[in-house]
């Protein structure tokens, strides 16, 4: 079991780093995986100061992407952290798991990649169809929200064409 740990880890959080897959449970419609933070401390979103001193810890259940025709629910076990600095505004944060988590956040980041990618290609009800198909419940106006979230794409530079290569083009001299 001790082997198969590391390997579930790489499976299921491949580009997350900081995550200890704690048991995984599996029946006919769901995979429920616990997972725990494996860094010792979290920077403070307020100031950026490291903080070890754990103030609380609770279980979030962000939904993720399927597995093998499954919907996964993580039991996530984050801590609260006290902020050492006293000039900093902020008492108390949770620590937010980078690629995994954001705050307030519903569903991991790369279910929300995967809804962002169906909003691009099908708008707003065909997307909330196509994510029901994989399991997951969205309305049509949260398919968009996902869109408009999106960063702008950077536009291409210009062409500049001028007025002689306008004419050698046209056949005129």
């Amino acid at each position: 079991m001790d082997d198969l740990v590391p390997r579930l880890e790489g499976l299921l959080f491949p580009s997350v780093s900081g995550v200890a897959v704690l048991s995984i449970e599996v029946d006919i419609e769901w995979v429920t995986v616990r997972a725990k933070s494996s860094a010792a401390g979290h920077s403070c979103p307020g100031c950026g100061g490291w903080s070890t001193r754990v103030h609380s810890s609770y279980l979030r259940f962000p939904f993720d992407g399927p597995v093998g025709g499954r919907r996964v629910r993580l039991s996530l076990q984050v801590r609260g952290f006290l902020c050492g600095n006293s000039s900093c505004g902020r008492r108390t944060f949770v620590e937010q798991i980078a690629g995994l988590t954001r705050r307030h956040g519903r569903w991991t980041e790369r279910l929300r990649e995967v809804l962002a990618s169906v909003g691009l290609a099908m708008a707003g009800r065909a997307g909330a169809r196509l994510a029901g198909v994989f399991g997951v419940s969205v309305s049509r106006s949260t398919v968009l929200r996902m869109v408009e979230e999106l960063p702008d794409p950077e536009p291409p530079a210009p062409r500049v064409v001028g007025v002689d290569e306008y004419a050698m083009r046209k056949g005129r001299v």
